[in-house]
């Protein structure tokens, strides 16, 4: 348990020695939900990564492929898998590059390639855009599940509820869990997770093998025109770079992993990445590709929604799914949750309290409800958030720091894949959002917001 500093801290008091702000942060680590706990195994890794990474995007792969095509959508699916496994092992050797000193937050790492204030303002917006968009869109994840559930279970029998309910519902629990100290206080609850994306994965693609071919299934792209079809085809890869999201919360995960000189931290960090890799490519490549053969271009942008029988699985998959999104929810939301008490504590000189933590927490999962109510476009903002943020976070932010800080020689083999990586994510940047705007346009004009 974290413990809480017993006096009151002012950060920006001009009467505060060196020696005394190196006690209070310290005191402040000793608090905050990143680096109050160092206990964390390697296994801890394995399933926080398998949480953070495997969500709501698997969900929608068949979907992404459905826009994307046979050849084109296999293709990015094993590059996106490659290059960000790729990436994700240089943030992990990354984490302790300086010896004697952690960068146990993204931003941190970011400031010791681009300058203190420069690597601020290039990581946290991308970051916060990332965890805060993720949080966002599994509170409509969680309650379409919900919904789901709810329709499949009781059929024509029951009272229609409207789906704002059941993401109110879904952010009830959030009301409680967020409450939770530490990263390493949700390990179960990220186990749990874990567990369940593995077990709705299966599901998706095992079902959709019994439900078998749809009748006179097509492979060919949906719309009609070459415009349509080309902002299909780049919203598709918004949807792909979303499902590959974990390097957002990857430095604050291995901050959790003790780490000595013999023994550092990324030895158990990495043997979970790879753990979880494996995990992710079972769960991704059978519902993408099985749930395209099976429905075609008729996939829905959630398969569950193609899924109609059996009844009893169908609903247990969908509560799987929420179950899996709780545990994501928390993973994304911790990071949030530390820089925001950091800077109510060092800018706004709050004391860290219980009472702070209470108050920050609950106006965030409130905050979060109220734009999944308003914007429950799902696979629109997908789309848009894949390749607004998560594409410089993951496919090529990483890269440049590399470059930044090893400087690896001109036309190497360090030097030449990172250039790859840079050059695919900022098309990925650049194109994909333009695709989810237009989906999330299109989705505004014909949703019925309250259904």
């Amino acid at each position: 348990m974290a413990t809480q500093p017993p006096t009151y801290y002012n950060f920006n008091s001009r009467n505060t020695n060196i020696e005394e702000k190196i006690d209070m942060q310290k005191t402040l680590d000793d608090w905050l939900p990143i680096t109050s706990s160092r206990n964390a195994k390697w296994w801890y890794s394995a399933f926080h990564n398998v949480t953070a990474m495997v969500g709501a995007g698997v969900l929608s792969l068949p979907y992404a492929m459905s826009k994307l095509g046979w050849g084109p959508g296999v293709t990015v699916l094993i590059l996106s898998w490659i290059i960000t496994l790729y990436t994700l092992w240089q943030m992990v050797e990354m984490h302790e590059m300086v010896p004697g000193r952690r960068f146990d937050r993204y931003h941190e790492l970011g400031q010791y390639a681009f300058g203190e204030k420069l690597g601020l303002y290039i990581v946290v917006p991308q970051q916060l855009v990332v965890e805060i968009g993720v949080n966002i869109v599994y509170m409509i994840t969680g309650g379409k599940s919900l919904q789901k559930f709810h329709k499949t279970v009781c059929s024509s029998s029951c009272k229609h509820i409207k789906l704002t309910f059941f993401i109110m519902i879904f952010a009830s629990v959030h009301f409680v869990l967020s409450h939770l100290p530490t990263f390493n206080s949700i390990t179960l609850v990220s186990l749990a997770a874990a567990i369940m994306s593995l077990s709705y994965s299966t599901i998706a693609w095992g079902a959709s093998i019994h439900n078998g071919v749809i009748e006179d299934v097509q492979y060919g792209y949906k719309s009609k025109s070459k415009a349509g079809t080309t902002f299909n085809f780049l919203s598709a890869l918004g949807d792909v770079a979303f499902a590959y999201a974990g390097h957002n919360v990857v430095m604050e995960i291995q901050a959790t992993i003790p780490s000595t000189p013999d023994k550092p931290s990324k030895a158990p960090m990495w043997k979970g990445v790879i753990v979880a890799y494996i995990v992710v490519a079972f769960c991704y490549f059978p519902v993408a590709l099985i749930g395209y053969w099976i429905f075609g271009n008729s996939v829905e942008d959630d398969i569950f929604f193609s899924l109609h029988k059996p009844n009893w699985l169908i609903a247990m998959a969908n509560m799987f799914v929420v179950i899996h999104v709780i545990g994501s929810y928390q993973v994304y939301a911790m990071p949030v949750f530390d820089m925001i008490e950091t800077l109510m504590v060092k800018k706004f000189n709050f004391q860290p309290s219980t009472m702070l933590r209470f108050v920050v927490r609950n106006v965030y999962v409130a905050f979060t409800m109220f734009v999944a109510i308003t914007i429950p476009f799902f696979d629109g903002l997908l789309a848009f958030f894949g390749g607004f943020a998560f594409a410089p976070t993951t496919y090529f932010l990483p890269c440049i720091m590399w470059l930044a800080i090893y400087k690896p020689k001109r036309f190497s083999l360090s030097w030449f894949t990172n250039w790859i990586c840079i050059v695919l994510g900022v098309a990925l940047m650049i194109l994909s959002p333009i695709g989810g705007l237009r989906s999330i346009i299109i989705k505004a004009k014909t949703y019925k917001f309250y259904s």
